[in-house]
């Protein structure tokens, strides 16, 4: 398991994107869990969304979403550096 642990509801806009093979290509330092569900009970449908160890992360397209995931990624990352 990675240091730094992504989350995904499986009914999530982000889905659009591949986004476990993305994020682990890209960090092999991190974790992608697909959930069936994150108990964020309707936000999945509304806007795509992640949690970034425990931290929501959103945006109004997957596209932006992603680039926040890695903004929060890399965040996470220089804790241990």
């Amino acid at each position: 398991m990675g240091i730094v642990v992504v989350e995904i509801c499986d009914s999530n806009l982000i889905n659009a994107l591949d986004i476990e093979k993305i994020i682990e290509s890209e960090y092999p330092e991190v974790a992608v869990l697909i959930n069936d569900c994150l108990n964020f009970c309707g936000l999945c449908r509304l806007k795509p969304y992640a949690l970034v160890n425990n931290q929501r992360v959103h945006g109004n397209t997957p596209e932006e979403t992603l680039a926040k995931i890695r903004k929060a990624i890399e965040e996470e990352l220089a804790i241990y550096q």
